[in-house]
């Protein structure tokens, strides 16, 4: 009922050299502290089902994940986007690539992507 995604991306040297290693600055949507270092990424849960069967209970969990990067400049914000992506990629697929944009008030560079995610039970 929860997808691996921290751990994949918190296991990958390449996304650790860009987002820390202890702690690494991944973290569940609302979770970040307040004045984490950056570049930093969140992710959550968007949407999810079990792969329901008729003949017996569901072996899978599906689950759709946003995953949103924030940075101070573009450059950085792109090479942990990259670094996050292909932690992932190999276990789940990238569905959408989202926006591009600047926050107004922080001045925080970001880039969002989804993801969906199958986790077997």
């Amino acid at each position: 009922m929860y997808p691996p995604i921290f751990r994949a991306v918190a296991s990958a040297p390449a996304a650790t050299a860009v987002l820390g290693a202890s702690p690494v600055r991944f973290y569940p949507f609302g979770e970040a502290p307040q004045d984490v270092a950056h570049p930093y990424a969140v992710w959550r849960v968007i949407s999810g089902s079990p792969e329901n069967y008729l003949a017996g209970r569901p072996d899978i969990d599906g689950f759709g994940l946003q995953v949103d990067v924030y940075g101070p400049d573009a450059n950085s914000v792109v090479d942990a986007a990259r670094a996050v992506r292909d932690a992932v990629e190999l276990r789940a697929h990238v569905t959408r690539w989202g926006g591009q944009d600047r926050d107004p008030d922080t001045r925080n560079y970001h880039i969002s992507f989804d993801v969906d995610w199958l986790t077997p039970r």
